[in-house]
């Protein structure tokens, strides 16, 4: 132990470092461990608890405090996950002696069947942009790639142009911890994307830039700006209530599985590190079985 601890900002600035450059997690998912910690902390102060001495009865407080909040059981596991991963880094680096976050469990997450959309609603969706303008050809052609590869968002508007190999019918991407993959890409998004390239992406492009995906400003996609102009399309087709850029993703992998695909394949196209991950699309193909089985047989 140290006889003059660091003061907990440096505390948490220096873990958040090893995040990043020792396990080499995506800025986003960084993002939520400050976040989890700005509370602990902001708990820690409140109740004048040090965090190099806090005991597991301190942290199991702090934890009911926040289910008390209304926190869900999804949120408190990945706040737990937060906590677990900050007291080993601090016995790693000297700063306890003994992890009082050992013994903390997470609360029971009950599968919850991702929301996803019928080739039906998709056909529909992928059809509200008007291909006779230069915005409609450019969002056809995000909206079919979103599709045909299940990406990201952030995964999508970060492609640049050297990403995407039209004539073979692939690209390549880098998910979270920037970890590489390559995902085929289908015959219709390849003709919208090659559409978009050739007669849109010139016309848009005001500064060299390599993105992929321009605005109108001729900028580089932010997230919220892929949202709101997903979100209006799915306001044309009448499907506003049910549509994210999530749940493209999930009716990829769904459509896929019902359609007899292995799911190893499947889990490398999403590049999910565990197949664990990917098994929860197999329950939805379930489901879906069980309801037409009980829709439609006479003794169901």
């Amino acid at each position: 132990m140290k006889n003059s601890p660091p003061h907990p900002e440096e505390i948490v600035r220096a873990f958040l470092d090893f995040l990043a450059v020792e396990k080499g997690l995506s800025r986003n998912t960084i993002n939520s461990y400050s976040r989890d910690l700005r509370k602990l902390f902001q708990f820690f102060q409140k109740e004048k608890i040090l965090c190099s001495a806090a005991k597991e009865e301190n942290l199991t407080a702090f934890i009911h405090s926040q289910s008390r909040r209304g926190l869900s059981s999804r949120s408190l596991a990945r706040l737990i996950s937060s906590i677990k991963s900050f007291y080993k880094y601090l016995v790693l680096d000297g700063l306890v002696d003994k992890n009082p976050a050992v013994n903390l469990s997470s609360p029971k997450i009950w599968l919850k069947l991702p929301q996803f959309l019928t080739v039906e609603e998709v056909e529909i969706l992928l059809s509200q942009p008007d291909e006779k303008s230069k915005q409609g050809l450019r969002d056809r052609a995000m909206l079919e790639l979103l599709y045909a590869t299940g990406l990201r968002v952030s995964e999508l508007i970060s492609l640049s142009l050297k990403d995407v190999n039209l004539r073979d019918g692939f690209l390549l991407t880098r998910g979270k911890g920037s970890k590489e993959r390559v995902v085929p890409i289908g015959g219709k998004a390849c003709l919208a994307v090659r559409k978009y390239i050739d007669e849109v992406r010139p016309l848009l492009l005001k500064r060299p830039d390599s993105s992929l995906f321009l605005s109108n400003r001729g900028r580089a996609f932010s997230r919220q700006g892929f949202w709101k102009l997903l979100k209006s399309y799915a306001r044309k087709a009448g499907l506003e209530a049910k549509v994210s850029p999530h749940v493209l993703r999930h009716s990829f992998a769904t459509h896929l599985l019902e359609r007899g695909a292995d799911l190893r394949s499947v889990q490398m196209m999403l590049g999910h590190t565990q197949i664990t991950t990917t098994q929860i699309y197999t329950h939805v193909s379930r489901e879906r079985l069980r309801q037409v089985y009980e829709r439609y047989h006479p003794r169901a």
